[in-house]
């Protein structure tokens, strides 16, 4: 399957679909938006149990929310992103809490590192949407060390975010046969792209923690709108017809994957796949 998937994608301009990638999480403010899932980021990244005595990757870091907690933590970081608009953000962040923190703007498929260059690396909702898993596969085992650590947390196909993607594709198909990133969230795809350069393979399906927002679904839908890319991009590009589908959509997608209680919407359905697996 990893290998049709791959041929796929040898059709496609990889120059073009990473730029407008790029384009689409430079654009609207992700840095303020994934406010609202630091705390659950910062649970999740508790559950790795990274070492302070160990050298950490961040793919797809975006504006810190995870790297700059680990070095917090005393971890050697270094963070890695293709939106170069979170990269500031996050060498700004890190410049004021006084951290020795190293931020990179860089391709999850082509990392710029030597090769063993970390002990462990992580990627939380990041390096899914490269479009290229294999080659993202690769770069996970040739930049970790052999015995060494990669954790992901991925979306699933069921989750709020698999299912709001796969509304905004209606407005904003991807190119046909593109691979969908929420594959990354399907344990007999991963095993099969991770199988062969890792062992100790732990796939366990999570909800994200504590995923709060102060408002109803309405201005949950006004957040994404506003702050999120994809969606953002997506609002921007349909016709008033679609417009008014896809707000539709999202409305009895949060309503539907999520719980209000005094004024506070919870994400109940944010599904992920963690991964824990050791490069042999």
């Amino acid at each position: 399957m990893t290998m049709q998937n791959t041929a796929n994608t040898q059709h496609f301009d990889i120059d073009a679909i990473k730029a407008k990638h790029k384009a689409t999480w430079e654009d609207g403010n992700y840095a303020e938006f994934s406010t609202y899932m630091h705390d659950g980021a910062l649970e999740i990244l508790h559950g790795w149990d990274i070492s302070k005595a160990e050298t950490l990757l961040d793919i797809g870091c975006g504006s810190g929310q995870t790297a700059i907690p680990a070095a917090k933590m005393g971890i050697k970081v270094t963070g890695i992103d293709i939106a170069e608009n979170l990269i500031k953000h996050a060498r700004k962040a890190a410049k004021k809490l006084n951290l020795d923190t190293q931020f990179d703007i860089g391709d999850a498929e082509d990392l710029p590192y030597e090769d063993n260059s970390f002990d462990a690396a992580v990627t939380m909702i990041g390096a899914m949407f490269a479009p290229q898993p294999d080659q993202v596969v690769s770069e996970f085992a040739r930049v970790i060390k052999p015995g060494g650590k990669l954790c992901m947390a991925n979306w699933t196909s069921a989750s709020m975010p698999g299912q709001m993607f796969k509304a905004v594709a209606e407005i904003t198909p991807p190119p046909p046969g593109f691979i969908p990133p929420v594959l990354w969230g399907d344990e007999e795809t991963v095993s099969a792209r991770l199988g062969d350069q890792f062992q100790d393979i732990k796939l366990s399906r999570k909800a994200y923690p504590q995923w709060h927002y102060p408002f109803d679904e309405d201005g949950v839908i006004n957040l994404f709108r506003e702050q999120f890319g994809p969606v953002k991009r997506a609002f921007e590009a349909a016709s008033v017809v679609q417009e008014t589908k896809l707000y539709d959509s999202l409305f009895h997608i949060y309503r539907n994957t999520s719980k209000t209680q005094n004024g506070v919407l919870t994400i109940t359905g944010g599904e992920y796949l963690e991964v824990i697996a050791t490069r042999r």
